[in-house]
């Protein structure tokens, strides 16, 4: 490892505790490392507009890190353990290649509202692509529930058969939750949307820094004020992002159970897409709903980043090394966000329907809500038509799902789906997108 930035003449560094200290952090900053020389950038621009740096050297600066990007996206440049961390990497690499003028580069910010940016940015990148699939996926649930909006299915309560319901219904299910949590992650792009560069190590730095142009720069609406409000916010914000991906991470859990019971042999109700299922190492009879079986998992998987974050943030004010270890667990959740939302639009636009096991799961019990509800015509209290029903245990099998489905007219329910408002929604949001897209 080179020797750190902030290692003093004549003073040993342990390798042992560099290593400790260290951790993964250099593998993690891999994922952020686009980022940091994003911010690098930015900052640089920021110190030629105020004359702490000549501009002809900002733009060689400049430069030198856009050819730094394009080799580590080509895999020439290797951020490994020859470095302390990402940042390190950089001012070194810079040396390397243009001299004493990359040694200038540090002048007005710390390691922490470095790291702070390049974390910011990686999440609001992530969250923008994230909610960009969950809209996809919205997308996909609609146009499956308007196919087969009529289309009979059992509805259960309790994995109980319960009254007769539609796949339109289904799936308009799935794809409203996904709309509330498109919202949600909209929200929290539009919180996060603060910058932190120019706070330095929580207490300002004794130049006139153009924090203003160095956000607009690097695309923030607005600036983090306070250096230590922006330092407390460090895992504040991670958190926040994760608690939003939590939630269609979610409703995707909901629909990973649903279609791992709905295409098992017992139900018969669906298939899933051929290439989103495995097969078996020992049983050649075998497809498994691996996939579905991984969405169930990865909201497990940010629900645990959730709780590493609120463990470590339990902190007084000020910078404290704890917080290097938010990095890991964000990392982890985002990727699993990533990951799992990506291929649902797949998953949901590949499925296959068995109507007539759909239809043969519903029987005449199945009827008796609507039973009830028809007798309190002639002016019977629903609580004496329940009892009738439920005491004598006799159903009126002479309907069909599709008439029991027709039946139900209350706002939502099977026969007025209001898909028309929820594809209203659906344009509202996608009219957004371009606001959330992610940072190239």
């Amino acid at each position: 490892m080179t020797a750190p930035i902030w290692a003093r003449a004549g003073t040993r560094v342990h390798d042992e505790v560099m290593a400790f200290l260290a951790g993964e952090d250099i593998l993690h900053d891999r994922e952020i490392f686009i980022f940091d020389i994003e911010a690098t950038s930015a900052h640089v621009r920021g110190l030629a507009r105020i004359g702490a740096l000549e501009e002809v050297d900002a733009e060689c600066v400049v430069d030198a890190l856009n050819v730094l990007a394009e080799e580590f996206k080509a895999g020439e440049f290797v951020l490994d353990s020859r470095f302390e961390d990402g940042h390190s990497a950089i001012e070194s690499w810079l040396c390397d290649r243009i001299g004493e003028i990359g040694r200038r580069v540090h002048l007005g910010r710390s390691r922490n509202d470095q790291a702070l940016v390049a974390v910011r940015l990686k999440t609001r990148s992530a969250l923008a692509e994230i909610r960009a699939s969950v809209l996809a996926t919205a997308e996909a649930a609609l146009i499956i529930a308007d196919e087969n909006a009529h289309v009979a299915m059992p509805g259960y309560t309790h994995l109980q058969r319960a009254v007769p319901s539609t796949i339109g219904l289904w799936m308009a299910s799935f794809a409203e939750a996904f709309l509330d949590d498109a919202e949600l992650l909209d929200f929290t792009l539009s919180w996060i949307d603060r910058c932190p560069l120019g706070t330095a190590a929580g207490y300002g730095v004794n130049l006139p820094l153009d924090r203003e142009g160095v956000a607009d720069d690097l695309g923030f609406s607005h600036l983090q004020i306070n250096p230590m409000a922006a330092q407390a916010s460090r895992g504040k914000h991670e958190l926040q992002a994760l608690a939003a991906i939590w939630q269609p991470l979610q409703t995707l859990r909901r629909l990973g159970w649903d279609l791992t019971l709905f295409a098992s042999s017992e139900f018969g109700f669906v298939k899933m897409p051929q290439d989103l299922t495995t097969g078996s190492s020992i049983m050649p009879n075998k497809r498994n709903p691996d996939v579905a079986e991984i969405f169930r998992a990865n909201a497990a998987v940010v629900a645990g980043a959730m709780s590493e974050i609120q463990q470590v943030i339990s902190l007084p004010s000020g910078y404290h090394r704890d917080l290097q270890l938010t990095k890991g667990p964000l990392l982890r959740g985002l990727t699993a966000g990533q990951a799992s939302l990506a291929l649902a639009p797949t998953m949901i636009s590949g499925l296959v329907f068995d109507e007539a096991n759909l239809r043969a799961a519903i029987d005449a019990p199945m009827y008796a809500t609507d039973e009830a509800v028809e007798m309190t015509s002639s002016g019977m209290p629903f609580r004496d038509a329940y009892r009738q029903l439920a005491d004598h245990g006799v159903w009126n099998a002479n309907r069909t799902p599709e008439q029991s489905a027709r039946a139900r007219v209350s706002l939502g329910a099977c026969a007025d789906l209001r898909l028309d408002q929820l594809r209203a929604r659906l344009a509202d949001q996608l009219a957004l997108r371009n606001q959330c897209a992610p940072s190239e």
